[in-house]
Formats: C-alpha cells, structure tokens, sequence
C-alpha cells in the first residue's frame, strides 16, 4: 500500500496543480466556463466555474487512484504491460493539465484551437497505447476485456495484435485529421469512422475467433 501510495503522489499532485491557475485567475473567470466543444470547435456546453476550477482537477486525481487501484488489485496484475500501466496513472494528470488551462483561458476570450487540440491529443494517444496493446497479456483491468479475449489466452494475444495495429493507424490519420479541424462536414465524417474502426473491429475479430473455436 505504500508502493502504490507513493506512485500515487505526483499524479494527484500535478491533477490538482490546475487549480492554482484558477484560483489566480479567479476574480476575472465569468460564472460559467466553456467545458464542451462540437466538431467545429464551437462551445455547446458549460461548466460553473466553481466546478471547473475545483471539481474538474478533484474528478481528474479520484480517477487516477480509481484506476491504480483497480490495477494494484488485479488477480493477474502481473500481467499487464508496464508501459500501459503507467500510461493508466498518467493520463488524467496530463488531461487534467491540458484540458482545465485550456476551459479557463477561453472563458477569458483567447482563441484556442480547440478542435485541433484535441485531435492530436487524442491521436498521439491512440498511437502510443496501439503501440503497446500487443504487449500486454490477459488481464482483468487493462486491454481489450471481451467475454472472447478474457475465456482465451490466445483469443487475446492475437485481438491485441490485430488492435494494435489498427489503434496506430488511426492514431495517425486522427492526427492527420487536425487538418480539418472547423471543416465540419469532413472532420465529423472522419472521426466517426476512425472512432467505429477503432472499437468495433478488435471486438467483430475477436468474436470470430471465438465462434472458430479460439
């Protein structure tokens, strides 16, 4: 418990680190704070700015001991790949750092790229997790859990191949597609397909295989 309460420090730290710019700029933030954006990068939804500079940071750092936890106590922890692992604990500190500076300093009028931002987020995400899926073995937390993969060791192994390489390739179309950020027609068009290849095609295999007896 203090292993993983020691792993825990920095990510929760640099989750709650958002907080700071918001209590700074407090005074001048508006009521209401910019917290979604649609395929044109227009806000269509918000957010109090009480919960934005509070609440978000505190969702994002419950998050990341959430998922340390449910990691820490996976009957087959061992198995699931290191670099996945701490991509696991790092993720909600980096959107945390991204994503409530970028709400903020638009609530005060700058022009962001938004939709761009998040493409190429979101891609490089997809590129660096499809780059590792291959390596992570059957597991309970981490991975593509299906009823297929987790009753087959080799039903695993080979959808986690197979996704890998799709998540990597979408990955770089999805940046790719920062391009057409605020091209609303185009850009909604592709990152429906991207979203639809990256999900339905490891889960449509790795039914497959197991209706062929893997």
């Amino acid at each position: 418990m203090n292993a993983l309460i020691k792993r825990l420090t920095l990510p929760v730290i640099l989750c709650l680190l958002p907080m700071a710019l918001g209590l700074f700029l407090y005074p001048q933030l508006p009521a209401q704070i910019p917290s979604h954006w649609g395929f044109d990068g227009t806000v269509n939804d918000y957010m109090s700015k009480v919960a934005m500079v509070f609440g978000m940071p505190l969702f994002m750092a419950a998050m990341t001991i959430f998922v340390a936890f449910m990691m820490e106590h996976d009957p087959k922890k061992r198995n699931q790949a290191g670099a996945i692992k701490t991509l696991s604990l790092w993720l909600c500190p980096v959107m945390s750092l991204l994503l409530v500076p970028m709400s903020l300093f638009i609530a005060l009028g700058y022009d962001l790229p938004v939709a761009t931002i998040i493409c190429i987020f979101v891609g490089l995400l997809f590129v660096i997790i499809g780059n590792y899926l291959p390596k992570s073995k059957q597991n309970y937390t981490i991975g593509i859990r299906l009823p297929w993969t987790l009753n087959s060791e080799e039903n695993w192994n080979r959808t986690h191949r197979l996704a890998g390489k799709i998540w990597v390739l979408m990955g770089l179309v999805m940046v790719l597609m920062a391009l057409f950020a605020g091209q609303t027609v185009w850009f909604t068009a592709l990152f429906t397909i991207t979203i639809l290849l990256i999900s339905t095609t490891p889960a449509l295999y790795s039914y497959c295989l197991y209706r062929n007896g893997i």
